[in-house]
């Protein structure tokens, strides 16, 4: 590696290397050592959660009931993956028996397994300080994959991150583990954490967090001798098209959900509606009112750090200085005030300063001419984790047209509802086409998360002691 040796690189070095000596041990451990450990993680959190709580509250601002609610997901997440572990999910196998004669018929007998990667670095995210963190979706994931976890703190939330990571040190030594199994690398600052990708031991990397940093360590992944898999979610406008059937049926509470949905933790959800996109008709004029008069006045709490606020507000001076603003955003509380701008389609899809992510609370309504220039807008913003579709309620081709949009784009398509909220389940997507995440064929959210950690390997005429 070129990068030059130093102090903080050296602590990167020790826990990979305690990391990588426990890989073989934990890749073929037994489903109920892993169920155990993922069990365990989750009432030690539970135990715990007060004292936590009231750490995360003071780091992050978001609020006790926000982060209570978020520890019931964590520990929700880390027993559904248990279960999954119980029902042989990485254990999976494949036999097709031999068959007597010449090919391509005859063949020998093929043994399909899954094997997992190896060490996993994982990049917490600042949003969700324990779903997205040190035992959150990410870690429960690889660790039912069998793959042990170097774990990189996220700089908002330093001392929940070491007091989340004390308490599961504890849990992986009662249960007589090897201490690799869960490590803490805490990189100080980008170029450790770069080092940290490009170490020789690391298999895999998971990422949640800013299209600027996931993009640069994406790209140390893919510079490696040895490229690995870099799993991130980078960012997300997350679109809303409303028709004007739908708003014509109760456009006073649709708005006040969206500007509820727009604000929620400040805006700070990956999923948060950025765009709201609108045909040409007095019930969308009567919504655009309806929602600015919604919005204006919400009072948000303080962003989770004071870099992503000014990252916020220069997005959102970026939007200003290319659309109009609906409303002149009342004095700053504790924190950012409320943004609505709007444009029309033909300028969101020439110009791409509209398209920029406001991660905060603001949004931009996006007016068109008709359904085919509304697939236009869609076009034009590429990879998303979600588009919601109000008003497609019947089969027609207009509509047709708009879910084939949806999901070129889009991870996750909804046809009601607000797009802030991700349920932990078998067939939830939470990924999407570039920028909002770097393998769209993968999620960071469900059970299916598990399968980023695995590798198929085809075992050709296997002993039986080895298929044991």
């Amino acid at each position: 590696m070129s990068t030059p040796h130093n102090h903080d690189f050296a602590a990167v070095d020790a826990v990979v290397a305690k990391s990588a000596a426990t890989a073989d041990f934990w890749a073929e451990s037994s489903a109920a050592q892993r169920a155990g450990l993922l069990r365990g993680l989750a009432t030690a959190l539970e135990q715990q959660q007060a004292a936590l709580v009231a750490i995360a509250d003071r780091e992050s601002g978001l609020g006790e009931g926000r982060l209570n609610g978020e520890v019931a997901r964590t520990a929700f997440q880390l027993r559904g993956f248990a279960s999954e572990v119980e029902a042989g999910v990485p254990y999976r196998q494949v036999d097709d028996q031999a068959i007597t004669g010449a090919p391509p018929a005859g063949r020998p007998r093929l043994t399909r397994i899954q094997r997992s990667l190896g060490p996993v670095a994982m990049f917490s995210a600042s949003n969700f300080p324990f779903a997205f963190s040190v035992l959150g979706g990410d870690t429960a994931s690889a660790l039912a994959a069998g793959c042990p976890v170097v774990i990189k703190p996220h700089s908002g939330h330093p001392e929940l991150s070491r007091a989340v990571f004390d308490l599961a040190a504890g849990v992986v030594q009662a249960q007589g583990l090897p201490e690799g199994l869960l490590t803490l690398a805490e990189a100080p600052n980008r170029t450790a954490g770069t080092y940290l990708v490009q170490h020789p031991s690391i298999a895999a990397v998971a990422f949640t967090g800013s299209y600027q940093g996931g993009k640069a360590l994406w790209q140390a992944a893919n510079a490696r001798s040895r490229p690995i898999p870099f799993f991130g979610e980078l960012g997300s406008i997350n679109p809303l098209v409303a028709l004007p059937a739908a708003l014509e049926k109760d456009s006073e509470n649709l708005a006040k959900t969206l500007a509820a949905s727009i604000t929620l933790g400040c805006g700070q959800f990956c999923t948060s509606p950025g765009v709201i996109v609108l045909l040409e008709s007095p019930h969308s004029q009567l919504f655009v009112a309806q929602l600015a008069e919604a919005i204006a006045p919400i009072a948000t709490h303080r962003m989770l750090t004071p870099g992503m606020q000014q990252g916020f507000e220069a997005a959102a001076a970026t939007v200003a200085a290319n659309a109009t603003p609906l409303f002149t955003p009342q004095a700053d509380g504790a924190g950012p005030a409320p943004r609505l701008y709007a444009t029309d389609a033909a300028s969101f899809i020439a110009n791409a300063h509209l398209r920029e992510e406001m991660f905060g609370p603001a949004a931009l309504i996006v007016t068109a001419k008709s359904v085919a220039q509304v697939v236009k807008v869609l076009d034009a913003v590429a990879g998303t984790l979600t588009t919601t579709l109000w008003g497609l309620d019947t089969d027609s081709d207009d509509n047709r047209q708009l879910l084939r949009a949806a999901q070129r784009v889009s991870g996750r398509v909804l046809f009601s509802g607000v797009p802030t909220g991700v349920a932990v389940c078998h067939a939830q997507q939470h990924g999407g086409p570039w920028p909002a995440s770097t393998a769209p064929q993968t999620t960071s959210v469900g059970y299916a998360a598990i399968e980023r950690f695995l590798r198929p390997v085809a075992l050709q005429d296997a002993p039986n002691w080895v298929l044991d």
